[in-house]
């Protein structure tokens, strides 16, 4: 196949690489998303890798994230009037959901430059605004952060585990943590307190079935 088309401009990229549609199981919620019409959806890790490319995970709404963006658009009072994170945010989705429910201020934090503009355009396709950040945060404290939103973080043991261990200590600080997830190897066995699940649709592309149970959890403190 061919490759997607490589642009100077991260904003460019995702414009021309995706559609703007909407997700099941958020209907609210427009975002640029790579479907079966788009480049980016059939490319394999191998081509995007020749064309050094990392993996267009914030071109994809993963079931973790759609169900925390869910939980958080059906109980507002969960984030209003908070400062919010949403952390690992992907396409920003989470977010943008805690934007529309009310949150005072919402950052949305990656590392991924291609992630970053993604965020910022799903943002204008809501007429949400978020503050956008590449700073990798974990391990640092946040003051300033009331709820910490995280949609699927645990699907690499390192990954997994340097983050809980940090989320656990801003848990233990006071801050309101919660995680969506869709039955990765690496979530945490104990320390949580159930919140909600939801049945989410999943493309046989991306997930090995066509729906995730996914659990929605407060991380508690150790």
């Amino acid at each position: 196949m061919t490759a997607p088309e490589i642009h100077a401009n991260p904003a460019d990229f995702v414009r021309r690489n995706t559609v703007v549609t909407t997700a099941p199981l958020l209907p609210e919620v427009r975002l640029h998303l790579a479907t079966e019409v788009t480049p980016l959806w059939e490319a394999t890790e191998e081509t995007l890798r020749k064309t050094n490319l990392p993996p267009p995970y914030w071109a994809f709404a993963w079931p973790g994230g759609r169900a925390v963006a869910r939980f958080v658009l059906d109980r507002p009072e969960l984030v209003r009037g908070k400062r919010v994170l949403d952390f690992a945010a992907g396409t920003g989705c989470v977010g943008v959901a805690a934007a529309m429910a009310g949150a005072a201020s919402v950052r949305a934090c990656d590392i991924d430059a291609f992630s970053l503009a993604a965020i910022r355009l799903n943002a204008e396709a809501n007429g949400v605004a978020l503050e956008v950040e590449g700073e990798d945060l974990v391990g640092l404290p946040l003051p300033g952060v009331d709820v910490v939103l995280a949609g699927d973080v645990c699907y690499e043991r390192p990954m997994a585990e340097r983050v809980t261990a940090w989320l656990r200590t801003l848990a233990a600080a006071g801050t309101l943590v919660v995680l969506g997830d869709p039955g990765r190897a690496y979530v945490p066995k104990e320390g949580l307190e159930f919140l909600a699940r939801y049945a989410v649709p999943t493309s046989l592309d991306l997930e090995d079935r066509e729906v995730r149970e996914t659990t929605v959890w407060r991380l508690l403190p150790d």
